[in-house]
């Protein structure tokens, strides 16, 4: 249950304080870099954007380097699952939180890839986490499969709407030390940034890894036929040329049968996952200010 107590102004105190079945106080003391009236508080209010954040991670994954990354730095047989929170985490921060709030998110992010660093065993090429290509690829990677599964799955946004979102989801890269210059600023734009990185992209162990964990994660037995449909919603999603990499094929499942996986997952997701303060106090943000999420 989520209790309100108002206090204050914004900027002046606290005007929200959210607290969560998990007894977590979140104190939202401005409206952060994004505010109720934004296109990225409209799309990741929609629960949809649990099958964004996996075809996310299915698309980085096929990025020879920032594989690398996760196979050297981090147990990827056992850690994909923690890494989806942790992104998880950083964008509900970076989107919903307040500028302090979303300032320390970066501020983690940044530091955790400061130390990554080393040479691809499958391409032999030296990478660094911190290097601006490999942060623009998992920005974009993120800002694309977000956008593909609202349209999909969500409210459906028209292609001023998108293109807005697209330009906003800059303040989340800015966070994680990426130059305005270098990111995205609507949909064609993205579509070519996201091509230029073809002829990098190739099928791994750690692809392939990332594939079956996310396929078939460690989770309770009554949530796996529903999390089988969130899994087959974001293949669905995925780009053709991405899923021949993966020697893959859309799943040949009706798409009201998928919608219906998509919100019984979102829903189970809900419940076994942790309550996020962050997003409460911005949804209650929201209402006073008459948005509707």
């Amino acid at each position: 249950m989520v209790g309100w107590k108002p206090q204050g102004s914004l900027g002046i105190g606290c005007e929200f304080e959210a607290v969560t079945r998990a007894s977590t106080l979140y104190c939202m003391k401005d409206e952060g870099y994004f505010g109720p009236h934004s296109m990225a508080w409209r799309v990741h209010s929609n629960p949809v954007t649990l099958v964004g954040g996996v075809r996310a991670l299915l698309i980085q994954a096929l990025h020879p380097l920032a594989m690398a990354g996760i196979l050297e730095h981090s147990v990827v047989t056992g850690d994909i699952s923690g890494r989806y929170m942790r992104t998880r985490d950083f964008v509900l921060a970076a989107i919903f939180g307040d500028r302090a709030t979303a300032d320390e998110a970066g501020a983690r992010v940044r530091a955790a890839h400061r130390p990554v660093a080393g040479v691809d065993k499958v391409t032999g090429m030296s990478y660094r986490a911190t290097d601006p290509e490999l942060l623009l690829w998992v920005h974009c990677a993120l800002v694309d499969s977000f956008l593909a599964a609202q349209q999909r799955f969500g409210r459906q946004l028209d292609g001023p709407e998108a293109d807005l979102y697209i330009a906003e989801m800059m303040r989340m890269g800015r966070l994680v030390g990426l130059r305005d210059e270098d990111m995205p600023v609507g949909r064609e734009d993205l579509r070519n940034t996201m091509a230029s990185y073809d002829p990098m992209l190739r099928r791994s162990d750690g692809a392939d890894a990332t594939w079956k964990l996310l396929e078939h994660p460690p989770m309770p037995l009554a949530g796996r036929p529903v999390w089988a449909l969130v899994f087959a919603a974001s293949v669905s999603i995925m780009p053709p040329k991405l899923l021949r990499l993966y020697r893959r094929s859309a799943p040949r499942i009706p798409a009201s049968a998928l919608s219906a996986g998509v919100t019984a997952g979102a829903r189970f997701a809900r419940m076994i996952g942790r309550p996020s303060p962050v997003f409460a106090a911005a949804r209650e943000l929201a209402r006073v200010e008459g948005v509707r999420l």
